[in-house]
C-alpha cells in the first residue's frame, strides 16, 4: 500500500469509527422516487463534464425527497492508462444488465439511466423532469453507521419477489489523475457509490425486510457521506422504489 493509500484508508477508518453507533432512519413516500444513475470512469475523457453536472444536483430542491442520484464507476476503461480507484466489476456488470434487459442500447460512458431507462438528454443539455411517480409502496432504511442496514418495504400491490440494495455514497471527493485520457486533472465528484451490498430475494408479502451488512468501502476520504437503498425484481436492475439521505 502506498503512503497516499495508507492515509486515505486511515481517514476512512477514522470516519467509520467516529460515526459508529450513530443510528438513523430514512423513509420514502408512497410514490415512486426517481433514481438517476451515472456510469462513469476516471479513464474516460468525456466523463468529467457529466460528473460535474451530477455534482450540481447536491443543490437540487428535489434531492432525496423525489430524487436519488447514484454515480457508478465502471472498470472497463482501466486499461486506458489509469485505474479508477472507485471502479468495481460489479458496477460494470450492472450496466451490462441494463443492456441485456433492454434498458439501454449499449454500454458506454458517460451513460445516464433514469428510472431504469437510458436517458440521453444530458448530451442535448436538457434538464430532466424529476417528479414522483405512481404509488408503489413505502421504503424505509435504518442504519447503524459502519455496521448494518435494515431495509423494509411495504408494497402497494403484489410482487412475486424483490431484493434490496444498499449503497454508501461519497461527496466532495478529489482524485488527482496521473495518466490516461484525464492525465493532469484533479477530478471532483459527488454521489460516488463507494460500496454496495445486496440482499437475497424475498417473497412478496405485505412487509418485506432485509438486514444487510455495511459494505466494504473504496478509499476516500470524502467530505461527506450519504446512503441510498432501493428494491428491484431479481435479475432486473430497474429500481421499483428508492430512498436516500445524508449521514451525520
Amino acid at each position: 500500500m502506498t503512503s497516499v493509500h495508507a492515509v486515505l484508508a486511515a481517514a476512512a477508518a477514522l470516519w467509520a469509527a467516529a460515526a459508529a453507533a450513530e443510528t438513523i432512519t430514512l423513509e420514502s413516500p408512497l410514490e415512486q422516487v426517481a433514481v438517476l444513475e451515472l456510469y462513469t470512469s476516471h479513464g474516460c475523457n468525456s466523463c468529467p463534464p457529466a460528473d460535474a453536472w451530477l455534482r450540481g444536483l447536491t443543490a437540487h430542491p428535489a434531492l432525496w425527497r423525489e430524487l436519488v442520484p447514484l454515480s457508478f464507476h465502471v472498470d472497463y476503461w482501466d486499461r486506458l492508462g489509469w485505474p479508477d480507484r472507485f471502479a468495481r466489476a460489479d458496477f460494470s456488470r450492472r450496466q451490462r444488465d441494463y443492456q441485456h434487459s433492454g434498458g439501454i442500447d449499449t454500454v458506454y460512458t458517460p451513460g445516464f439511466v433514469l428510472n431504469g431507462r437510458e436517458w440521453r438528454g444530458w448530451f442535448r443539455r436538457a434538464e430532466p423532469a424529476f417528479a414522483l411517480g405512481p404509488a408503489v409502496g413505502r421504503l424505509a432504511i435504518t442504519v447503524t453507521v459502519g455496521e448494518t442496514a435494515t431495509v423494509t418495504f411495504r408494497p402497494q400491490g403484489e410482487h412475486d419477489s424483490l431484493q434490496a440494495q444498499f449503497a454508501v455514497l461519497g461527496f466532495g471527493l478529489s482524485s488527482p489523475i496521473g495518466g490516461g485520457e484525464n492525465a493532469g486533472k484533479d477530478l471532483r465528484e459527488d454521489f460516488v457509490v463507494l460500496g454496495m451490498t445486496q440482499g437475497a430475494a424475498v417473497a412478496g408479502t405485505a412487509v418485506m425486510e432485509w438486514r444487510l451488512p455495511w459494505p466494504q468501502l473504496k478509499d476516500g476520504p470524502a467530505a461527506r457521506h450519504g446512503i441510498a437503498a432501493w428494491v428491484s425484481a431479481p435479475g432486473d436492475p430497474r429500481p421499483l422504489q428508492a430512498v436516500g439521505g445524508w449521514l451525520p
